[in-house]
């Protein structure tokens, strides 16, 4: 890409995909099925008040259903679990037939054995482009830091590895 040319959409993608994140699951109870969808661009926002985002594309045919739910869960997936965000992540009607996941009193689906997760609400939603920025607001969290999380880097699916230790 030179400098002032137009950036094309897979420009775009190969250069944002050179910067890793892990991967999570916003689900919920619709009508008492889950629904939910995977994001890349799960971020800490805030301690105080308690706030996440992820962003939505406006295309999302899932997130009109769940926007509206009074509790929504965000589960960020462990390395084991590639075939789950796989299948979350793809436009087909079943995305959690083989996929285990619990729900809690308050409607949130959360994916089980996922290394850390959050029952939120929705503090509010910015559009930016075309994505909204969706905040949630913290209800209830918790981590299992034995968990090595699922990276998405360069287009595809990753595993870090331990560290190597200094001689």
């Amino acid at each position: 890409m030179t400098s002032g040319a137009p950036m094309l959409e897979l420009d775009l993608r190969r250069v944002y995909g050179a910067f890793p994140t892990g991967l999570s699951v916003v689900a919920g109870l619709v009508s008492g099925e889950p629904a939910g969808i995977a994001a890349s661009s799960f971020v800490a926002v805030s301690l105080d008040p308690p706030l996440v985002s992820v962003c939505v594309g406006h295309a999302s045919t899932t997130w009109p259903r769940l926007r509206t739910l009074p509790r929504i869960g965000i589960s960020v997936l462990g390395a084991h679990q590639e075939a789950a965000g796989r299948r979350i992540g793809a436009r087909r009607p079943d995305r959690f037939a083989t996929v285990p996941w619990r729900a809690t009193p308050g409607g949130s689906v959360l994916i089980a054995g996922a290394p850390a997760w959050y029952e939120c609400s929705v503090e509010r939603q910015i559009p930016a482009g075309d994505h909204d920025i969706v905040v949630f607001r913290v209800h209830d969290l918790d981590v299992a830091p034995d968990v090595p999380p699922l990276v998405f880097h360069g287009g595809g699916f990753h595993r870090l590895c331990p560290p190597a230790h200094d001689p």
